[in-house]
């Protein structure tokens, strides 16, 4: 039999594709009883007494504080030297990257002379 696969919902198309779930004669192969019991522990587990301890607390109200402060320094450049240098670098790498590219150009549209 030929099935019909949609790429759009990643689903078989067609009327007739609920047939191709579940064919006539075949059972459903997850079992709809519970399994038996392997290991059985006498303590019930409570899921609201397992609590977790974080490393530790949570700053993002202080940065939220710290980077909507109005006072003139562009975002990228809050943090003060650290990120003032990797802006540095970045514009300079970019720079450079271009002017590369820009040589690399020129030479490669000149004819060689023999």
């Amino acid at each position: 039999m030929y099935y019909k696969f949609s790429g759009f919902v990643q689903k078989l198309a067609g009327g007739w594709a609920s047939d191709a779930y579940s064919p006539q004669g075949l059972r459903p192969v997850v079992s709809t009883e519970a399994p038996p019991i392997i290991f059985a522990t006498s303590a019930k587990l409570n899921s609201s007494s397992i609590a977790y301890d974080f490393a530790g607390k949570n700053t993002v109200p202080e940065l939220h504080k710290f980077f909507q402060k109005s006072d003139g320094v562009p975002i990228h450049l809050k943090r003060g030297l650290p990120d003032q240098m990797l802006y540095r670098i970045t514009m300079a790498l970019t720079v450079g990257g271009t002017v590369y590219y820009l040589i690399a150009l020129y030479m490669a549209s000149q004819p060689r002379n023999k």
